[in-house]
């Protein structure tokens, strides 16, 4: 019986710390969780606060923003969800403001001509570097990988005398081409085409394939990937320029969406909230389509060559 009662203890015993770690663990993934929704919620903050704007009538706007535009020490005071909603800014930016069509059009213009003209550029590039052994493969690549690193503030000067002597400024050439030859998509569609295994391209030449075949027949479905990440990201990064086109670009008919909205006085404030959510909506279609293949891109390009 005392062996019985023994082995009962020793049961009990085991049943209650299992009791007690799985409790612990529902405790921990409860916290984490509610941390995650959390930050979840900052981070959406700025969205709400912008959606909630764009349906806000002109006199609520007016009377939330008034600290901003007056020299108060009141601070601002904001209802996420308005108390007499509207949608009468958007029917004033869609139906009665062509200059905001112009440079919207003017912002898609710049984007699929860059990702057109890397797609041509990029991908031929990145499968020279990866498959083809040449003298100074590797210094040309390491360049190319520090001229990524450059950034804008440091070739603008020389940009600006090069586009000036083609006689581009002024133009949106002067946006589309240096962007065309950028180095990032090279690098991040490189590393897609470096898991294409060398015996099998040799296989291929054996069997009399061209190297225009097996590019197109090896190696871009093999690198789909890397050429949708670098697609995504460049969408994301040419949709948004500010710099380039406030450096190259003097005629405001010209200037692409991410400069109409600075332009929008704070007495607009209605529509400038409207735009940006028309501004938002297709870089969020371009992200939630492409997330997939967006960690890919982050990922290639951690790894080290």
């Amino acid at each position: 019986m005392s062996g019985e009662k023994e082995k009962w203890y020793v049961q009990e015993v085991f049943w209650v710390q299992n009791g007690e770690k799985r409790i612990w663990r529902k405790l921990q993934r409860t916290a984490i969780k509610c941390l995650l929704l959390l930050l979840g919620a900052v981070f959406c903050a700025p969205i709400l606060f912008l959606l909630s704007g764009s349906i806000m009538s002109r006199y609520e706007l007016r009377e939330s923003l008034l600290p901003l535009m007056a020299d108060t020490d009141r601070l601002i005071s904001w209802r996420f969800l308005p108390f007499y909603p509207t949608f009468g800014h958007y029917a004033k930016i869609l139906f009665q403001t062509p200059q905001f069509f112009i440079v919207f059009w003017n912002s898609m213009k710049i984007t699929v001509a860059v990702l057109l003209g890397q797609l041509v550029i990029a991908v031929p590039a990145a499968w020279a570097f990866a498959v083809y052994r040449f003298r100074f493969r590797k210094l040309l690549f390491t360049l190319y990988v520090v001229l990524m690193l450059m950034p804008f503030q440091v070739t603008m000067l020389s940009s600006y005398l090069v586009l000036d002597g083609l006689g581009l400024m002024n133009r949106h050439g002067a946006i589309i081409l240096p962007a065309i030859f950028s180095t990032y998509p090279v690098f991040l569609i490189y590393r897609g085409f470096c898991d294409l295994p060398g015996g099998l391209v040799e296989a291929a030449r054996i069997d009399g394939a061209g190297e225009w075949t097996i590019f197109a027949r090896l190696g871009l479905p093999l690198a789909s990937g890397g050429i949708l990440s670098a697609a995504v990201l460049g969408f994301l990064e040419y949709w948004s320029l500010i710099e380039q086109p406030l450096a190259f670009l003097e005629d405001q008919s010209l200037w692409p969406l991410s400069l109409y909205l600075p332009e929008i006085s704070l007495e607009q404030a209605g529509y400038s909230f409207v735009a940006s959510v028309i501004t938002l909506i297709p870089a969020v279609f371009v992200f939630l389509s492409g997330r997939e293949y967006l960690e890919q891109g982050i990922v290639a390009s951690a790894l080290k060559e």
